[in-house]
């Protein structure tokens, strides 16, 4: 391929070097120098050209050895692409699962604690109330034992002045002259008898008053302390302390 490349150019340079015709676009060329080069061109192209196609054919083995190699490699990567594609679905498979177990548990256990924090806030709740009902019940019936006590002593005061008074104005009603008096003081008498029993009833009912008061102070301290458990409950901060509600009683 070099001497034909070679005598190409040496060709070239004939033609370029060669003197002009003039009036034409011709030139004068040695005859025999460009005969010679052709001869030259025309034996050095056959071995060129085997030389050539054994390239050729050499390139096309390697072309199909490269190809060859390429689609073994291709399925090679294929096949190892899909393995670790499976594997990889299997383990995030896997994976879900234990974190959708983890997740049921952890909410059955949530949903256990609740049930059981809404449990004890119900149970307190109710020992509070019946504490509650005890200690009334319990203030109701001292209350109404000392209205009764108070209005049985009143009315005893009132009978035992309404008989002075009747004894006094029958050991008077012979005496003429005091008659008026004994009137008048059975009157004083009788008025005094009705003041002490009106100011007896209205201590007993200041008494029933002030316990019921104090009675419905305790309910409502109850109340509060309970509607902060159901809150707390509400928003998940744990178990109510319900010690300050009700003056620090436990079940």
């Amino acid at each position: 391929m070099y001497r034909v490349f070679e005598a190409l150019d040496e060709l070239v340079a004939i033609v370029e070097e060669a003197r002009g015709v003039p009036m034409t676009a011709g030139c004068v060329v040695p005859r025999g120098d460009v005969l010679e080069l052709l001869d030259d061109v025309r034996d050095a192209i056959p071995g060129e050209l085997d030389d050539a196609q054994d390239v050729l054919d050499h390139r096309d083995k390697l072309v199909g050895d490269a190809r060859q190699n390429a689609e073994q490699t291709v399925s090679s990567a294929n096949a190892e692409a899909h393995e670790t594609i499976t594997d990889a679905r299997e383990n995030a498979d896997r994976i879900l699962a234990d974190a959708k177990d983890q997740a049921d548990r952890m909410v059955a256990e949530a949903r256990s604690h609740a049930e059981q924090l809404v449990l004890d806030a119900r149970e307190e709740a109710d020992s509070t109330v019946a504490e509650g009902q005890r200690e009334f019940d319990s203030l109701t019936s001292r209350a109404r034992a000392e209205s009764d006590r108070m209005i049985e002593s009143g009315k005893a005061s009132y009978e035992r002045a309404v008989g002075d008074g009747l004894a006094e104005q029958e050991r008077l009603v012979s005496q003429t002259e005091v008659v008026q008096a004994a009137h008048a003081e059975s009157a004083r008498v009788i008025d005094a008898a009705h003041a002490e029993s009106d100011r007896l009833r209205s201590e007993c009912d200041l008494y029933v008053d002030t316990k019921l008061a104090e009675f419905e102070d305790f309910l409502s301290g109850t109340i509060r302390s309970v509607g902060r458990g159901r809150q707390q409950l509400r928003t998940g901060s744990g178990v109510p302390d319900y010690d300050a509600g009700y003056g620090g009683r436990h079940r």
